[in-house]
Formats: structure tokens, sequence, C-alpha cells
């Protein structure tokens, strides 16, 4: 994949941080510049300037500049893609899951009447 396509692992891997889902969450509340999406954490600007990266090359984050202040804002279709995929693994699972406990039940009753009938003893 093109690395200028986000991916759901890089989705992924922004949504692992606690304080990229943090600024995910200012963000939901409408745009916001770097410096006040900064000013909750105790790390530099610097740092929070890495965290909003990540956050954009995921697609999460969209960026504008209006002169010298870059305004932020937030992309829910990475999210939505992820939740997405995650509904197909899950649905995928809970079939697999139901055919073996299917199984596994169908054993039982089988082990369950080869029992029976060896209690009765032969007939």
């Amino acid at each position: 994949m093109p690395a200028s396509i986000p991916s759901l692992d890089d989705t992924l891997i922004a949504l692992a941080d606690p304080t990229r889902r943090g600024i995910l969450e200012q963000l939901s509340r409408g745009e916001a510049r770097v410096t006040d999406l900064a000013e909750p954490y105790s790390i530099s600007l610097n740092s929070v300037s890495k965290h909003i990266r990540l956050l954009e090359r995921a697609g999460l984050v969209r960026r504008r500049v209006r002169g010298r202040e870059h305004i932020l804002s937030f992309n829910a279709q990475p999210l939505d893609e992820a939740a997405a995929w995650i509904e197909t693994q899950r649905a995928l699972w809970l079939g697999r899951l139901r055919a073996l406990d299917e199984l596994l039940q169908e054993e039982d009753r089988e082990q369950r009447a080869r029992k029976k009938q060896k209690q009765r003893g032969p007939r």
C-alpha cells in the first residue's frame, strides 16, 4: 500500500496511545490549534506535534494553515473503516465459535448416549 494512503494498521497504532485518543477527543468537539491541543498535557509541544503527525498519517486529523496558525480537525472516516473491519472479524469469529459449540454439544450428547448404552449392558 502506498505510504500516502492511511491503512488500518496506521489507525490502530494511532488509537493505541492515550495521549492521541485525548487529542482526538478534543478535536471531536471542534477544530483547534496545535497549541490549544497541547495545553492539557505535561509534555513538550514537540512531543504533542509528533503525536499529531501520527494521527495525520492515519488520516484521523486534517490540518489547514491560516497564516502562521495550523488548524486541526477530526476526520472520522478511518474510525468507520476500522469499526467495519472489527465488525467483520467479530461476525466471522462468532460464526466459528457457534459452529464449534454445536460440534462440542453434539459430541457431549453422543458421549452421554454411549455411556447410557454401556450402563444398560448388552441386550
